[in-house]
C-alpha cells in the first residue's frame, strides 16, 4: 500500500473526454492548478499521488440514475483528496477485465466497479492486485471464496425503499392498478420490485401490480425506448402509478408517463436510485418521488476509509429511502405523508420488515 501523503492541489477538477484504447469510452479529472499537481495519471505509483478509479457496467456514466451516482461520489473523494479520478465505460461484459486492468497496470489506489455482473471480475482482480483497493457497487462477495482484504461490496436495502415508494402508490392509487418498469432481473433490481408490490399491498390488498423487466443483457439498463414502450403498455392496462427502476430504461419509462395524459394530476411516476427530480428533469410532471439509495455517499465513504485500510469486511451497507416530494408535496394527503414517513422510520429502526426474500 502506498504510504499515505497526497500532492496538495488548489483548483476545482475539470473533466475532459477521450477513448480507450479497448473497452469503451473514459473520461478524467484531475485537481489541476497548483504546481505538480497530476495532470494524469502517470504518477499513480508515486506515494505523494492519490488515484481513483472507475468501471461502469455496459452503460453511460451520465445515466442520470446508478452509475452517476456513483461517479459523482468517486470524483468527490478524490478531489477532497486533492487527487486524481478517472472512469472507463464498458461497451461489453467481455472487457470487465481489461477495464480493471487498466487501473491496476497504472498502480490506482482504488477502483470502484459499478454494478452486480461486475461481480466475479472484481474479485479476480482484487486476489491479484494486493495494493489496489476494490468497491464493488452492488457486489455481494461470497466469503468462503474470496478471502483477500482489499475488496467491499456496497449494498444497500433496495427492498426497504421500493416498500416506502409501493406503500406511497398503494395509499394514492384511485385504479388499484400500479406497474413496474424494470432493467434487468439481477438481485438489486428484484429487491426493489418485490419491495415495491410488498409495500402496495401492505397499504391496500386490493392493489395488482404487474411488473416486466428487460429481457436482454447487453443494454438492459441502457435502452429508454424500450421502457417507454413497457410504461405505455402500463398505462393502457389502467395503472396510475409507474416505478421505473433499471438506469436509462426506467428513465425512459419515467418520461413516457410525463407525457401521458393527465400526467401529475391522475397519473404519477416513481423514480430510482438518486432523487431523479434533479436528474430526469422532462419527468418533473408525473414524478412524486424516487426510491433512492445513497450511492454517492456510500462510495465516498468508502473512497476514504480506502486511505486507512477501514473497509471492515467484505460487505459494507449504505442507506436507502424516499425522495422528497418536491412539487407534489401540496398533491399528497397529510394522512398519507404522515403513514409513508411511519413506515420509512420502523423500516430504518429494523422494526419493521419488509419479507423480500431472493
Amino acid at each position: 500500500m502506498k504510504a499515505k501523503r497526497y500532492l496538495v492541489a488548489g483548483t476545482a477538477a475539470a473533466l475532459a473526454i477521450g477513448l480507450s484504447a479497448c473497452g469503451g469510452s473514459t473520461g478524467n479529472s484531475s485537481s489541476g492548478g497548483a504546481s505538480g499537481a497530476p495532470a494524469d495519471d502517470s504518477q499513480c505509483s508515486q506515494t505523494t499521488v492519490f488515484c481513483v478509479g472507475l468501471v461502469t457496467d455496459t452503460g453511460k456514466v451520465d445515466d442520470k440514475s446508478f452509475n452517476q451516482s456513483a461517479h459523482e461520489g468517486a470524483k468527490k473523494a478524490a478531489a477532497a483528496s486533492n487527487g486524481y479520478y478517472k472512469y472507463i465505460e464498458t461497451q461489453d461484459a467481455k472487457d470487465y477485465a481489461a477495464n480493471i486492468k487498466q487501473f491496476t497496470d497504472k498502480h490506482y489506489d482504488v477502483v470502484i466497479t459499478v454494478g452486480f455482473m461486475m461481480t466475479d471480475a472484481t474479485a479476480a482482480a482484487a486476489a491479484a492486485n494486493s495494493t489496489t483497493k476494490f468497491i464493488g457497487v452492488d457486489q455481494a462477495f461470497d466469503k468462503t471464496k474470496v478471502t483477500v482484504k482489499n475488496v467491499t461490496g456496497l449494498l444497500f436495502p433496495e427492498d426497504q425503499a421500493g416498500y416506502g415508494a409501493g406503500y406511497l402508490a398503494g395509499l394514492m392509487t384511485k385504479t388499484n392498478k400500479l406497474g413496474q418498469v424494470l432493467g434487468l432481473e439481477i438481485p438489486p433490481v428484484q429487491k426493489y420490485a418485490k419491495g415495491f408490490e410488498a409495500g402496495a399491498k401492505a397499504a391496500n390488498p386490493a392493489v395488482t401490480v404487474s411488473t416486466v423487466y428487460h429481457p436482454a443483457g447487453d443494454n438492459a439498463f441502457n435502452d429508454p425506448t424500450w421502457g417507454a414502450a413497457e410504461a405505455k403498455k402500463a398505462l393502457d392496462q389502467g395503472a396510475d402509478f409507474v416505478f421505473g427502476a433499471g438506469g436509462n430504461t426506467g428513465n425512459g419509462a419515467l418520461q413516457e408517463v410525463a407525457k401521458a395524459s393527465g400526467a401529475g394530476d391522475t397519473v404519477f411516476c416513481i423514480g430510482v436510485d438518486t432523487d431523479q427530480w434533479d436528474t430526469v428533469p422532462a419527468a418533473q410532471k408525473c414524478l412524486i418521488t424516487s426510491a433512492t439509495k445513497l450511492i454517492s455517499a456510500g462510495v465516498t465513504d468508502l473512497v476514504e476509509k480506502s486511505k486507512d485500510n477501514d473497509f471492515g469486511g467484505l460487505v459494507s451497507m449504505g442507506k436507502a429511502g424516499l425522495a422528497p416530494y418536491h412539487a407534489f408535496d401540496a398533491k399528497v394527503p397529510d394522512t398519507v405523508k404522515s403513514k409513508v414517513s411511519d413506515i420509512v422510520k420502523q423500516m430504518e429502526a429494523g422494526t419493521l420488515k419488509t419479507g423480500v426474500t431472493l
